[in-house]
């Protein structure tokens, strides 16, 4: 006789939390369903190890829950069975096993939670949702808090979480005497400075690349099948998370905006994946990288920790709540009118500009940069560049392994391109090469001279810089922020302005040269 059950859980791809309060109890009446569906394939190109990583990770997830006692049903990619979208799929499933409930976790992405709630309205069974159980806040915690509020600056946010929350807090004051130590975060890699080598795993994904190649999923991106160095369970991120503090977070603060060419790792925890599909709490991370200094604040500074709370509590969090406030409106926003097509190097790594070469090509060998490389080099280029942000979208979205849309649009639209007329920055983030020299070995040997700003072998950023902020002087030029850049530009000689202008528009005509 067929098996029945009373209730069907669905669990999204990025719903790995096995502390979890569905799970403190084992109910031989509940089937939970996970799912490989080409709807979540391929709305964009997925790296290849970020496509293999969450399948691995949704697999041995389904399987530990089974161990566990958990009656869990999981559907792969060529299951004949799969419909390959979660509706169709939990359909046939509540007629299968004669379901008298729908229960699901609120998805992270707005998409999902329109469609998961339109798929509710269809059912003739209750349906309810749950909250992940993940995050410091809730979905419009940022909202009220801003409300009757001017603007949504991210540092009132942080500190208001860290007070809540009582983090790096010595009463009513933060510890160390100062909420934000980013001047002491800042530093360059110097050059006999050898940074600890990344802790990496040894994850086979044979079959699981087997199934995304025969379905004929597009993806981007290199991968060695026998040796997937991400995470892909909760045992395996909370050895990464032990190493970061053991290792790298003594150095972490001093050097998070460096950048290298022979380092693509540097001191950074490389944990976004394991939290971001909830493998891994920012409580327990926070909490870990808290221990460990609280154990040894000799070797670990207040300015090495409290950069690394910043990006969980502060960032993470506010970016989350940007999202929910913002979407799907969001999505649309481009205050510039950007409309240039991507160049083709951003998928290749193939040009001239070193910044870039070794940025993509970092990007395309790990499915990983960090932030710095994201916002100064890959971001700032397309931003200066006038690159469509529906572009810029599509290939965040895809080539990095942590990259959800809640987390990558604000970053991308909102902090990247601008594209949101400040709601989340209060100016561009823009630079020229000397910005980049600063911060990383990038100029060194490279085919553009980082000191000059016109002719054939100028740095194509220092021209566009420049540009960028005379084509758009109607919307910045009131930028309190901007103000020292258009003095500076109106003070340069006429025929200067003209020269970098004129070698502005070649390298805006030639992208798919530079």
């Amino acid at each position: 006789m067929e098996s029945t059950y009373k209730k069907l859980r669905l669990l999204l791809g990025d719903q790995l939390n096995l502390q979890h309060s569905w799970f403190s109890h084992k109910d031989q009446s509940t089937l939970y369903v996970l799912m490989e569906i080409r709807t979540e394939t391929d709305y964009v190109w997925h790296h290849i190890q970020k496509a293999c990583a969450f399948f691995a990770a949704m697999e041995g997830f389904a399987e530990t829950l089974n161990n566990d006692g958990h009656d869990t049903l999981y559907f792969k990619l060529d299951d004949p069975a799969n419909k390959q979208s979660f509706s169709a799929n939990c359909d046939a499933l509540i007629k299968k096993y004669h379901i008298e409930s729908f229960e699901y976790q609120l998805p992270d992405e707005y998409r999902l939670d329109e469609e998961l709630k339109a798929y509710c309205d269809t059912l003739k069974i209750p349906c309810q949702a749950y909250d992940t159980e993940h995050f410091y806040t809730t979905r419009d915690e940022l909202a009220t808090f801003f409300t009757g509020k001017k603007g949504l600056l991210m540092e009132n946010f942080y500190r208001e979480m860290r007070k809540k929350h009582d983090v790096l807090m010595a009463g009513d004051e933060p510890v160390g005497g100062k909420w934000n130590f980013d001047e002491d975060n800042r530093n360059k890699l110097p050059k006999t400075h050898k940074p600890h080598l990344p802790l990496l795993f040894n994850n086979a994904v044979q079959p699981q690349y087997d199934r995304i190649r025969n379905a004929g999923i597009e993806t981007i991106g290199s991968i060695d099948l026998q040796n997937l160095y991400w995470p892909v369970n909760r045992q395996q991120s909370l050895e990464l998370l032990r190493y970061f503090t053991e290792n790298c977070l003594p150095l972490f603060g001093t050097f998070q905006d460096a950048m290298h060419t022979d380092e693509w790792s540097i001191y950074h925890s490389r944990l976004s994946f394991s939290m971001n599909t909830k493998m891994l709490s920012p409580r327990e991370v926070i909490g870990a990288a808290h221990a460990a200094w609280e154990q040894n604040k000799k070797a670990i500074s207040i300015n090495q920790l409290e950069g690394f709370v910043r990006q969980i509590l502060g960032w993470r969090e506010y970016m989350r709540g940007i999202y929910w406030l913002k979407m799907p409106g969001f999505e649309t926003l481009n205050y510039f009118d950007h409309q240039r097509k991507l160049p083709g190097w951003y998928w290749t790594g193939k040009t001239k500009m070193n910044c870039m070469k070794h940025s993509i090509g970092q990007s395309l060998n790990h499915a990983y940069a960090h932030h710095i490389q994201r916002l100064m080099i890959t971001g700032n280029f397309a931003l200066l560049a006038g690159i469509k942000p529906d572009e810029v979208d599509f290939w965040y979205l895809g080539i990095y392994i942590d990259a959800i849309q809640w987390v990558e649009i604000t970053n991308t639209r909102g902090m990247s391109q601008y594209a949101d007329g400040g709601i989340i920055g209060s100016k561009p983030y823009t630079a020229s090469a000397n910005y980049i020299h600063k911060q990383s070995n990038y100029c060194d040997n490279c085919h553009y001279d980082r000191t000059k700003r016109i002719g054939e072998s100028s740095c194509p950023f220092n021209s566009l810089y420049w540009d960028f902020h005379d084509r758009h002087r109607d919307k910045l030029s009131n930028n309190f922020r901007l103000s020292m850049v258009y003095r500076l530009w109106d003070k340069m000689a006429l025929h200067d302005r003209d020269a970098i202008l004129l070698r502005a528009d070649f390298c805006l005509e030639n992208l798919e040269e530079l």
